[in-house]
């Protein structure tokens, strides 16, 4: 089998002919191996994945006696959300141990919170203004585990006019039991 359209042309067009050719074939190896190392590498990302799922689950399955024993406490302990009325009651209970530790509550707020798959929310915003260690112990005696409260957001700063004093501000949230429907 003989080129003969190739011995018709002159030099210069048959160098032209091999750029071409020549740069097609990079262009085209070019993509090729682009797809290939692309899903070489999204291979080892989703291996990767799933090898961390299968140590999650490994450890879960290792576990499944105390995974079982929390979810019962949980059951027993968590309390049921009767009426939105138990964001007041969260923010009494707030400025109680607030007062107990000479924190300052200022623009106190209220209001029902977010609903979960594993929970109901009802919460109180609060801005304060103390030292250090009595802010410690308000953090610490507000969010304890029987208590179902916990910090959704917190904002704490030196006060510019007292660098003694700290200022916070907090969205602390009361979760609850989820309904009947979610269980």
């Amino acid at each position: 089998m003989r080129f003969t359209w190739i011995e018709k042309m002159n030099r210069r067009e048959r160098i032209l002919v091999g750029i071409v050719a020549a740069t097609v074939f990079v262009l085209v190896n070019y993509f090729i191996w682009t797809a290939l190392l692309g899903r070489i590498s999204q291979a080892r990302a989703t291996l990767a994945d799933r090898s961390a799922a299968r140590k999650a689950q490994s450890v879960y399955m290792k576990e499944v006696a105390l995974w079982t024993a929390r979810d019962a406490w949980l059951r027993q302990h968590q309390p049921q959300l009767k009426s939105p009325v138990e964001a007041s009651t969260l923010l009494d209970q707030v400025k109680q141990i607030a007062q107990k530790h000479n924190v300052l509550i200022e623009n106190p707020a209220i209001g029902t919170g977010e609903s979960g798959p594993n929970h109901q929310a009802v919460f109180a915003s609060i801005e304060t203004k103390s030292p250090w260690p009595p802010l410690v112990h308000f953090l610490y005696d507000v969010q304890q585990p029987e208590s179902f409260v916990v910090f959704e957001s917190v904002n704490l700063q030196i006060d510019s006019a007292d660098k003694t004093m700290m200022r916070g501000k907090f969205k602390i949230a009361r979760w609850f039991a989820p309904g009947a429907a979610a269980r």
